[in-house]
């Protein structure tokens, strides 16, 4: 089969490798569509990932396909199947799954390959994580699960209210989720980014506001606020210190903060303790998601309310992607890139 095999830094090169045998318990899925992401686009300039992938190896996490066969067991899976893996499954057995943490779980079963004609789905994500796209929608839209499926986890936890002011930091494809979620939670949206054309797509989600984050942003924002106090609830998704501490000086007295981008390894961040504790923040963060947020996100682009088309930029055979990916080091694409074998 045709895959894009990692071998080292910004070293992908388009192989012929075997394809994957299922064993017991294991799904082969035959790939409809891959979408690129941040996670792809650091793992290419580092030339490995610490937990998921060490070199030379196919990665890519963000699928949807058809089961091609299935391993020896499986009996709730068949062959033709359009399907959408999740890139993981929880153990069920561990400290964090028994106190219903399963995006913290020990022992995840990890599955990367995406950027390839086949990938083997692995028994417990065939198990726990894996499900059937509706009717009608198409391969590119439903890879986009995973990644909703985490906005949605962070978004669930900050407790948005119809009526109140969110204001999202970082338009990039997850900031521009966080604005369609918050958008059909009633909500008066803010979007702030430095690229216009990033701006321009979430106004088309459902930010009321958007403006570029040059400036004094917190100043800025406070004026556009009842009273002056500050927003309800800040997300940030860009994962810079800076743009953390900017969060923490934009929220309201008694708001709510969703730390969801995340910063590089060894940063730190100052926060004004007083303010934190006298003026009752509540700071949030959110790691990755489970299999009932993926459920969930499949349903939000089955039925429209998050629409899938607006975070496709454009579409591009498997052959191109040592080239898609030089481009999204450089260029800062608006949205995602579907990626077809």
């Amino acid at each position: 089969m045709t895959a894009a095999v990692l071998h080292g830094k910004e070293d992908v090169r388009i192989e012929q490798i075997p394809v994957p045998q299922p064993q017991a318990g294991d799904v082969l899925l035959r790939i409809g569509a891959a979408t690129t992401c941040g996670t792809d686009v650091k793992v290419f300039k580092r030339g490995y990932h610490a937990k998921m992938i060490r070199p030379p190896a196919v990665f890519g996490h963000e699928m949807a396909g058809v089961i091609e066969r299935v391993g020896p067991g499986v009996t709730a899976w068949r062959a033709g199947q359009r399907v959408v893996p999740a890139n993981s499954a929880p153990c069920g057995k561990c400290f964090w799954c028994e106190r219903h943490q399963p995006e913290l779980c020990d022992h995840f079963t990890w599955l990367n390959g995406a950027y390839a004609e086949f990938v083997c789905v692995p028994a417990r994500i065939a198990e726990v994580n894996l499900q059937v796209i509706p009717e009608g929608l198409p391969f590119e839209h439903a890879s986009l699960t995973e990644p909703l499926a985490c906005v949605v986890k962070g978004f669930e936890q900050v407790r948005v209210a119809r009526g109140e002011t969110v204001v999202v930091i970082g338009a990039g494809p997850i900031g521009l989720m966080f604005v369609a979620l918050a958008h059909k939670a009633g909500a008066h949206v803010i979007a702030l980014d430095l690229r216009p054309a990033r701006l321009a797509l979430a106004a088309a989600l459902g930010a009321q506001v958007v403006f570029e984050a040059t400036g004094d942003v917190i100043a800025r924002v406070r004026r556009m606020t009842n009273g002056g106090r500050g927003p309800d609830v800040v997300i940030e998704s860009v994962g810079l210190p800076t743009t953390w501490e900017q969060s923490l000086g934009l929220v309201r007295k008694g708001g709510r903060v969703q730390l969801f981008g995340g910063c590089p390894a060894g940063t730190h961040v100052t926060v004004d303790t007083q303010r934190w504790h006298y003026e009752q923040l509540t700071l949030l963060s959110s790691f990755h998601h489970t299999p009932r947020h993926m459920r969930r996100a499949l349903e939000l682009l089955a039925s429209g309310a998050v629409p899938a088309a607006k975070f496709i930029s454009r579409t591009e055979p498997l052959s191109r992607l040592p080239d898609v990916l030089q481009e999204l080091i450089s260029s800062k694409q608006v949205c995602k890139i579907a990626i077809k074998p």
